[in-house]
């Protein structure tokens, strides 16, 4: 049987996942773009756009894998019971997060096959292979920059859940203040009442005082019958 995870480690393997899939889809992008290292530019005439077919499919399953174990992830965190405002947030976060990335894993995937059509086509067009190339790094780029908007949209929601809970507590504090701004007023406007308690509780240690003295008493003559 498999040990039960707490909401804290589910969430800490979620987040986990999701940039160890952002930091592979980036590599896939630019895998299925077909974009060389600058040793290799030379050659891009007689090499196809395309070279690394098995590495493109090895990259895919290891993706999709994670992805799987992701989306598990996120149907247990739902499973989870909900308490509070922010970690129902937390939890539509994570699946807005798994969208992009399937979003863009599948987009690759689109792009990866479009491009290998166009080059059975067009294997003879290197102007047309090379437009296709600028495309896709604008893309690429527009697709780095995309994560570094969501990154800032986190955090930036991060922050307002921070100055929330702030807020509340400053809120419970006045509460506590004025509750005990009552009771002083209270106890100052009726002096009866802790004149009442006063006396109660020296009542209270006379009859302790008393009760020991009685005590004291009976142990001594007892003492006192006993080695007589």
């Amino acid at each position: 049987m498999a040990t039960a995870l707490s909401y804290s480690d589910l969430r800490k393997q979620a987040r986990h996942l999701e940039n160890e899939v952002d930091l592979k889809l980036v590599a896939f992008s630019k895998l299925g773009a077909g974009i060389k290292s600058p040793h290799n530019a030379a050659s891009s005439d007689s090499v196809p756009l395309l070279s690394s077919d098995d590495t493109f499919e090895a990259m895919s399953e290891e993706i999709e894998q994670m992805l799987n174990k992701l989306t598990q992830i996120n149907e247990r965190l739902a499973e989870q019971p909900i308490s509070g405002a922010a970690m129902l947030h937390t939890i539509q976060r994570h699946r807005e997060i798994l969208a992009d990335l399937l979003r863009d894993y599948h987009k690759t995937n689109s792009q990866h096959e479009s491009r290998r059509a166009r080059e059975d086509l067009l294997r003879g067009s290197s102007d047309t292979f090379r437009n296709d190339g600028v495309n896709n790094r604008r893309d690429m780029y527009l697709k780095e920059n995309q994560h570094i908007h969501n990154s800032d949209h986190l955090i930036n929601e991060q922050i307002a859940i921070a100055v929330e809970a702030r807020d509340h507590l400053s809120s419970q504090r006045q509460t506590l203040k004025r509750l005990q701004t009552r009771f002083n007023d209270i106890s100052n406007r009726y002096p009866v009442i802790n004149s009442l308690i006063n006396r109660v509780n020296i009542k209270k240690k006379k009859d302790s005082i008393i009760l020991g003295l009685v005590v004291a008493s009976c142990t001594i003559l007892m003492l006192y019958y006993a080695f007589s």
